[in-house]
């Protein structure tokens, strides 16, 4: 039996924001404090307690400066190695390497360590693109100062790789979901569902253009700095009716669509993994995607793959799938067999087995 372990996960933010990787941070937290101590080291958001215990595990939250109105905004966080160090780690998880006084932190701590990739080398649209593809590539050459660097799909292990990191330092472990039940009496309703932030990497305006095509109607659930603008190509195109913006909705809302809509689509430009995707299969939803990053490697044969950036193709696989019944129903069943192996319970015990293996067998900072 694994002895008790005190685990320190680093992250820029935690609940109440929730993005992939605090989901990540959340769901494998709450699961290894049932056996461990672990606690989450973050910034303080507004209007939250400096301590706080969610689910069996402590969040400390240290006094923080936010920039920007982006969704997440710049964050600085003073403190953090003196926090860290106080709190005598058998192992710490870094999962975030946006912000300076985070990346100074993952750098400088001395003692026994992992990274999480969550997402593309050099991930941006437009603007965004160099500063993250030169943030990257200097932050590539301090992956070696970690015992492991988990990636939470292959794409990104392979594209490490490639870049010349060492293979037997990449791990492969991919994002999770809980696994709903899939109720026999809910019906199958007249629209096609994106679930996610509305920011530029999600290829939303392919989307909304494609949409002039398709005999059916889009919901689109979520929030961010690029709603406006969509909202403003809808109306350009006048697809008001067609083209709905739910805004952020509830669990609950959430997977009354998801257990209804007839396709899950999600037209990313860059998607490491591909986190909402996972959890549409879980509902048993057949999935269009775009051919990026980790996309093609969730969905396999439980959806159709489009080329990322064209709406005319988009539209096209939305439509094959729309037209057939069996083919739908087919596909769905599929991707709720896939999405087992997805389940929060076995990765969490895979992020267990990995902590172990870096504790006993890794090495800290050289």
């Amino acid at each position: 039996m694994t002895e008790r372990l005190r685990i320190v996960e680093v992250n820029a933010f935690h609940y109440p924001y929730r993005g992939g990787i605090e989901n990540r941070v959340h769901n494998i937290g709450k699961r290894l404090a049932e056996k461990h101590d672990v606690i989450v080291l973050t910034s303080q958001l507004p209007d939250t307690d400096p301590r706080e215990t969610i689910d069996g595990y402590e969040v400390l939250r240290l006094p923080s400066k936010f920039i920007g109105r982006y969704n997440p905004p710049y964050v600085s966080t003073s403190g953090l190695m003196e926090a860290l160090k106080a709190l005598d780690p058998d192992i710490v998880d870094f999962h975030y390497r946006w912000a300076p006084t985070y990346n100074k932190l993952a750098r400088g701590y001395p003692g026994k360590k992992v990274f999480t990739f969550h997402n593309t080398f050099g991930e941006g649209v437009g603007i965004t693109r160099l500063p993250s593809m030169v943030n990257d590539q200097m932050w590539k050459r301090h992956l070696k100062r970690f015992g492991k660097v988990v990636c939470i799909s292959e794409f990104i292990r392979t594209d490490l790789i490639r870049r010349g990191l060492d293979p037997l330092k990449l791990v492969t472990v991919p994002n999770g979901v809980d696994m709903p039940d899939v109720r026999a009496d809910i019906e199958e309703k007249d629209f096609i569902l994106f679930v996610g932030r509305l920011v530029a990497t999600k290829g939303l305006p392919y989307l909304i253009r494609a949409m002039a095509r398709i005999d059916s109607k889009l919901v689109i659930c979520g929030a961010g700095p690029e709603e406006r603008h969509l909202r403003k190509l809808a109306s350009k195109l006048g697809l008001d009716r067609k083209v709905e913006f739910a805004g952020k909705v509830s669990e609950e809302r959430k997977s009354e669509l998801l257990a209804s809509c007839k396709i899950f689509v999600m037209p990313s430009l860059y998607e490491s993994y591909g986190i909402a995707v996972a959890e549409a299969m879980s509902f048993g939803r057949p999935i269009v995607a775009t051919s990026v990053g980790g996309l093609p490697e969730v969905v396999k044969d439980a959806g159709l793959i489009s080329a990322a950036k064209d709406p005319s193709d988009l539209a096209c696989k939305i439509n094959d799938l729309l037209l057939d019944d069996g083919r739908r129903a087919i596909m769905g069943a599929r991707a709720r067999t896939y999405s087992l192996k997805y389940d929060w319970d076995s990765i969490a015990s895979k992020m267990e087995s990995l902590y172990v293996q870096s504790i006993y067998n890794g090495h800290g900072d050289h």
